[in-house]
């Protein structure tokens, strides 16, 4: 295991349903296995919280999805050190850990249960959004790659809570308030855009094959009038993460991007008077 995840270990871990899975509550305490960089076997799904410092905290949240093509997830790079990150300019994050269709043996389907995991995730976080500190019209979710196939197919099929439910999780609407793509695949992306669609920062590097999918939604959004901004960097091929390993000052900065996308459209911003008058 590796330091990033022994850093993990030391927040909160919360089962995204209490008594496991619907349908696979038999697997709840099958162990999840976690080797260097990361972690497969996931059949009890989870999201990590790391909470900024109070006294840096905006009320804004995130929830991560780290990629990994649906056959492991990339739990460190693009779960712990994007969350580390976050809360660094006072964002709440929570890393989820969803289940992985393509994993040799999988019984589960992208379309299905990693989405219904992305769904639950947003739920969870924001019905405990008081506990929390954070504002519940400020919640956003994070893909990385294969993660942002499951932040497409919660936010282009968002579902409003039920308010008879007896789970307090499912009384509340699971639909993101913004959205961060980091090199997304196109599952989960439909063929138009809903005119509600949140706001959306993306990025990749030119060298990407998946530099297709990122032109694609960016003209979608501008077709439905969305507000979406795009980085394209020359180069860092797929998989650069959060920068920490690149070599090119642009892929080590680009984060900053992200930060300045979030302060100019009032994410950070905890006061809702300051957010009206931009």
């Amino acid at each position: 295991m590796s330091p990033a995840l022994l850093g993990a270990a030391e927040h909160e871990v919360i089962p995204l349903w209490s008594g496991g899975a619907p349908g696979f509550e038999n697997r709840r305490d099958e162990p999840e296995i976690a080797r260097d960089y990361w972690v497969k076997n996931i059949h009890n799904p989870s999201i990590t919280a790391f909470l900024p410092p109070k006294e840096k905290a905006t009320g804004a949240a995130v929830v991560i999805c780290p990629g990994g093509g649906h056959r492991e997830l990339v739990f460190n790079a693009e779960g712990v050190e994007a969350a580390e990150y976050l809360n660094s300019i006072g964002v709440a994050a929570f890393a989820l850990k969803y289940r992985l269709a393509r994993e040799e043996g999988s019984p589960y389907k992208i379309e299905i249960h990693a989405r219904a995991d992305g769904q639950r995730a947003m739920r969870l976080v924001r019905s405990r959004a008081a506990e929390w500190g954070i504002d519940p019209k400020r919640i956003g979710m994070m893909g990385f790659s294969a993660g942002g196939e499951v932040v497409s197919m919660v936010v282009y099929n968002p579902t409003a809570g039920d308010p008879t439910a007896a789970d307090p999780v499912e009384r509340v609407s699971c639909r993101p308030d913004f959205q961060i793509m980091i090199y997304p695949g196109p599952l989960g992306v439909p063929a138009k855009l809903p005119a509600n669609a949140p706001p959306v920062f993306l990025t990749v590097a030119n060298e990407d094959s998946l530099v297709p999918v990122v032109l694609d939604l960016l003209k979608k959004y501008r077709a439905a009038g969305v507000p979406a901004e795009l980085h394209l960097f020359g180069r860092g091929g797929h998989a650069f993460n959060m920068g920490l390993r690149s070599k090119l000052k642009t892929l080590q900065h680009w984060p900053d991007r992200l930060a300045d996308w979030m302060a100019d459209n009032s994410i950070l911003d905890p006061d809702p008077a300051h957010r009206a008058e931009k």
